[in-house]
C-alpha cells in the first residue's frame, strides 16, 4: 500500500540522528544540543545525502517550543510575573534598543542599509526560548528567583517581537524596501493599535475566563479516572490555546502556551499536568535544534568568517554586557545579573522569523539571513560553556567584596553552631525553626539583596559561594555541628558538600534535592540526610491521611526510598 512518509521520515530520521549526535556529544563532554544541531546539518539541504522536509521539521519544533513554554507557565504564577516586572520590562526594552543600535552601526561598516541593520539588530537582540529553558532546567534554577527573572525577561522580549513583526511590513518603504511606496503613518498606527488591542484582549480572556475555565475542565476530566483522557486534555489545552492565540489574536504560539500554563497552574492537578506534558515536551524540543541545523549553510563560515565572528561577539559579548549592566543599574544583585545575562546570551526562534520576514520584504540579503543563522548556531553551542564561567566570575567578585561577618566569628567566637547555605524559601523556613529552638547559626548567601535583608535582621551572614574553602572557613565550618544545604541547585550542592567534607569530615550535613539521581550523588559524597522534595511531600500527605482516618501515627515508609 502507498505511504505518505514525509512526516514519518522527519520524525524518525530527525530523532534517530539527534540521539546518536547527542550521544557522541556527551561522550566528548559537550552539551547534547551540539549533537542535535549537527544532526540537523547532516539532514539539511546544504550537505549531501538524505534531505529532510525543513517545513515539517520547523512545525514539529514549534510544537516543542509551545510545550516548553506551557511547562514553564505551570511553574509560574501571576505574582511571580508581577514580582519581576521592575527588572524584566525595562531591562528587555533597553537591551533590544541598544543591541539594535549597535548592530545597525556595525552593519554600516559592511555597506548595509539602515533597514538591513535594524532587521539584524532585532534578530540578534531576542533570546531563544528553548535554549534558555533547557539551560535553566539542566541546572535546577528554573524555579529560583534568577530563573523567574530570566523567563519574565523572555516573555517581555516575545511581546516586543510580536509588535515588531506587525510594524515591519508597514515600515518597509521607509527602511529601504525595493517594493516602492511611501510610509503610511495612518496604516501603521492602526496596525499597531490593533495588535496591542488583540494582545490585551487575549491576556484579559486568559486571566478572567481561562483562569476559571481551565482548572475546572481539568478537575472534571480527572474525576473520570482515565489517564488517557487527562493526557489528551493537557495536550489539548497547551496546543489548542497556543494555536488560538496565534490564529485569533496574532500572539506568538509560545506566549499563548505560556499563559495557558499560568492559568493551568491554578488547578490542584498542576503537578500531574506537568508530568503528562514532559515526555512530549522533551522529544519535540529536540526537533527544534535539528530544524535549526537544517537551516544552516556551513559555507558561510568560509565565505565571511570575520562577519560571523562579529555577529557572534555581538550576541555573546555585547548582549551579555548590556544585560548585566542594565540589571545592575536596576539594583539586581551581582549573581542575579550575571546569571540572567549569560542565560540570555543566544538567539533562536524569533530571530529566524525576523530573518525570513526581512527576506520577504527585501530588507535583508541571503548573506544576512545566513549570518543570523550562523550566529544562532555559534551562540547556542557556546552558551552552556558560558554557564561554567559563572562560579569563576562570582569567586573573583567575592574576593573583592567587603567582609560581612564579625571578626569574632572567624576567630573562634562561635562553635557548635549551624551553617545554613541558601536563604531562599526553604532556607527562610529553616532559619525560623533554628531561631525558635535557640540554635546559633550562620547564613551563607551569594545574593546581595538577601544579604541586605539578613543584615537588617541582625543575623550572622557570610557573603559568597559556599563551594569555596575561604567562604566556609569564614562561616566557622570547622567548629560547626550541622550544615544545612538549602540551595536548589543540584550540581552546586554537590560541590558544596565535597568542600564541607574535606574541611570537616564529621559534621552532620542535611541537603535537599529535586531528583533521585542527585539524591544518590549527595549520599555518596557523605550527606547524612538528603530530602527529596516529591518523596517528602508524599510522606507528609500520607501522614495527613492516616491522621484523618484516626489511625496510629507512624511513618508510612522508610526515610530512604
Amino acid at each position: 500500500m502507498p505511504h505518505h512518509t514525509d512526516l514519518i521520515a522527519a520524525l524518525a530520521i530527525g530523532l534517530t540522528l539527534a540521539f546518536f549526535g547527542g550521544l557522541l556529544a556527551t561522550r566528548l563532554r559537550l552539551p547534547p544540543l551540539v549533537g542535535y544541531l549537527l544532526a540537523g546539518i547532516v539532514v539539511g539541504p546544504f550537505t549531501p545525502g538524505f534531505v529532510a522536509d525543513a517545513a515539517i521539521a520547523a512545525q514539529l519544533s514549534e510544537i516543542g517550543v509551545m510545550l516548553l513554554m506551557f511547562g514553564v507557565g505551570l511553574h509560574f504564577s501571576i505574582s511571580d510575573l508581577l514580582a519581576v516586572r521592575r527588572i524584566a520590562v525595562p531591562g528587555a526594552l533597553l537591551r533590544i534598543v541598544m543591541i539594535t543600535v549597535l548592530s545597525t552601526v556595525v552593519s554600516q561598516w559592511w555597506g548595509w542599509t539602515v533597514g538591513q541593520g535594524i532587521i539584524l539588530g532585532l534578530a540578534l537582540s531576542v533570546a531563544s526560548t528553548v535554549v534558555l529553558l533547557r539551560a535553566l532546567e539542566e541546572r535546577g534554577t528554573l524555579d529560583t528567583s534568577n530563573g523567574k527573572i530570566a523567563v519574565g525577561w523572555l516573555v517581555v522580549e516575545d511581546l516586543i517581537m510580536v509588535l515588531a513583526l506587525v510594524m515591519l511590513p508597514a515600515l518597509a518603504p521607509l527602511l529601504g524596501s525595493n517594493e516602492g511606496g511611501s510610509l503610511d503613518l495612518g496604516a501603521l498606527g492602526i496596525a499597531l493599535l490593533l495588535t496591542l488591542g488583540k494582545m490585551i484582549l487575549f491576556v484579559a480572556v486568559m486571566m478572567i475566563v481561562g483562569r476559571r475555565l481551565i482548572p475546572w475542565v481539568l478537575a472534571r476530566v480527572a474525576r473520570i479516572g482515565s489517564r488517557e483522557l487527562f493526557t489528551l486534555a493537557v495536550l489539548g489545552t497547551a496546543l489548542g490555546i497556543a494555536y488560538a492565540a496565534g490564529a485569533l489574536f496574532d500572539v506568538s504560539f509560545a506566549l499563548g502556551a505560556f499563559l495557558a500554563g499560568v492559568v493551568a497552574s491554578e488547578s490542584k492537578f498542576s503537578q500531574q499536568v506537568a508530568e503528562d506534558a514532559l515526555p512530549f515536551q522533551d522529544a519535540f524540543a529536540v526537533l527544534f535544534f535539528v530544524s535549526v541545523g537544517m537551516l544552516f549553510n556551513p559555507a558561510i563560515l568560509l565565505q565571511a568568517p570575520l562577519l560571523v565572528l562579529a555577529i557572534a561577539l555581538i550576541i555573546i559579548v555585547a548582549k551579555t554586557l548590556v544585560a548585566f549592566f542594565t540589571m545592575r543599574v536596576l539594583k539586581a544583585s551581582f549573581s542575579t545579573a550575571l546569571t540572567v545575562a549569560i542565560s540570555l546570551a543566544q538567539i533562536g526562534e524569533f530571530s529566524f522569523i525576523l530573518a525570513t520576514l526581512g527576506r520577504d520584504l527585501e530588507l535583508l540579503s541571503a548573506q544576512g539571513q545566513n549570518l543570523i543563522l550562523a550566529g544562532a548556531i555559534v551562540s547556542i553551542i557556546v552558551n552552556p560553556f558560558l554557564f561554567r564561567l559563572i562560579p569563576i566570575i562570582e569567586a573573583w567578585q567575592q574576593r573583592r567584596a567587603p567582609q560581612t561577618v564579625p571578626q569574632d566569628l572567624t576567630q573562634g567566637g562561635l562553635s557548635q553552631h549551624a551553617v545554613l547555605v541558601g536563604y531562599g524559601r526553604v532556607g527562610h523556613l529553616i532559619m525560623h525553626m533554628l531561631q525558635e529552638h535557640h540554635v546559633p547559626f550562620v547564613v551563607i548567601e551569594s545574593d546581595e539583596r538577601r544579604i541586605e535583608e539578613l543584615r537588617t535582621l541582625k543575623l550572622l551572614v557570610v557573603y559568597g559561594d559556599a563551594a569555596r574553602a575561604d567562604v566556609l572557613s569564614r562561616a566557622g565550618i570547622g567548629e560547626a555541628s550541622v550544615v544545612i544545604i538549602a540551595t536548589p541547585d543540584g550540581p552546586q550542592s554537590q560541590l558544596i558538600l565535597e568542600q564541607v567534607r574535606e574541611m570537616n569530615p564529621t559534621v552532620h550535613v542535611t541537603a535537599r534535592t529535586h531528583d533521585e539521581h542527585t539524591q544518590q550523588a549527595l549520599r555518596n559524597l557523605g550527606a547524612n540526610d538528603v530530602l527529596y522534595g516529591e518523596y517528602e511531600l508524599g510522606l507528609a500527605m500520607g501522614n495527613h491521611v492516616i491522621a484523618a482516618l484516626d489511625l496510629p501515627s507512624t511513618r508510612l515508609i522508610p526515610l530512604t526510598p
